[in-house]
């Protein structure tokens, strides 16, 4: 609690780290509103977000549906996928850096054998470079959450899916009014987790492209450890962290309201 509350203290000051801290009011605040560095950072974050969580959700239920049949080497296959979200996120976006690269890269070398003249230039691209970090964190992250889905999955009673068998309900019938009805608390909690992790994502732009080029992966936590470590701007960098932190917040109060809407249904 000392370190948030330091850091509302802070998002009223102006302080480099060297002089003492001087009390300027709202003008940290006042200044995010005409900064464009803070509105592209806020576009990029949502972007990346709006990408990231659906595409995610998709690909780990889409795992786990496969993963919870009996086949053979499955745990093989299940500590594989969940594998890269234990890696160091350093190993991991240095390795896809080198498979993103737009000359000797193995994707678009793959890209080209099926006949693509121009790949994208990928991180050296402002259009392709968020695109880039959006498949790179999806295939780290799905797989922890596809154990969740898992777990969730296995907790399904078989007696509501031989019931709808029954009544001659079809895989795509039994998906959509068994299977994605029950799994509906997990998804929830998927979604929420998802969504936080998503608008403090720094790690991989940073090892990834640094924000760049130009400003085109430039995300919240970016531009505030910027501020801070950078430009030694710590009062507005504490400014940007709590509207990140109000920002979260009012996300997640959205999703248990519209929660429990459903549950209410």
């Amino acid at each position: 609690m000392i370190p948030i509350f330091a850091s509302f203290v802070l998002s009223f000051m102006e302080w480099d780290a060297f002089n003492p801290p001087r009390f300027i009011g709202f003008a940290n605040f006042a200044r995010m509103l005409i900064d464009d560095n803070v509105h592209i950072a806020v576009r990029n974050t949502v972007y990346y977000t709006a990408a990231t969580v659906p595409l995610t959700l998709v690909a780990s239920l889409g795992l786990a549906m496969l993963l919870n049949n009996t086949i053979k080497g499955m745990g093989f296959f299940r500590t594989s996928i969940f594998f890269p979200y234990i890696t160091s996120v350093v190993a991991v976006a240095y390795v896809w850096n080198m498979m993103f690269h737009p000359t000797m890269g193995p994707i678009n070398a793959f890209l080209r054998s099926l006949g693509v003249v121009n790949p994208p230039g990928w991180t050296a691209s402002s259009a392709w470079a968020m695109p880039a970090i959006i498949m790179t964190s999806v295939w780290r992250f799905m797989g922890y959450y596809l154990v969740i889905y898992l777990a969730g999955l296995q907790s399904i009673p078989n007696t509501l899916y031989e019931a709808a068998e029954i009544d001659g309900a079809g895989p795509w019938r039994r998906f959509f009014s068994v299977t994605l009805p029950m799994l509906r608390p997990t998804t929830f909690f998927v979604i929420i987790m998802l969504t936080i992790n998503c608008f403090r994502v720094f790690d991989l732009v940073q090892v990834m492209t640094q924000g760049g080029p130009g400003r085109a992966t430039t995300v919240l936590v970016h531009q505030l450890y910027h501020n801070a470590f950078v430009r030694f701007n710590f009062g507005y960098a504490s400014s940007i962290a709590i509207v990140l932190f109000f920002m979260v917040i009012g996300i997640t109060i959205v999703q248990f309201i519209i929660g429990k809407r459903y549950e209410n249904q």
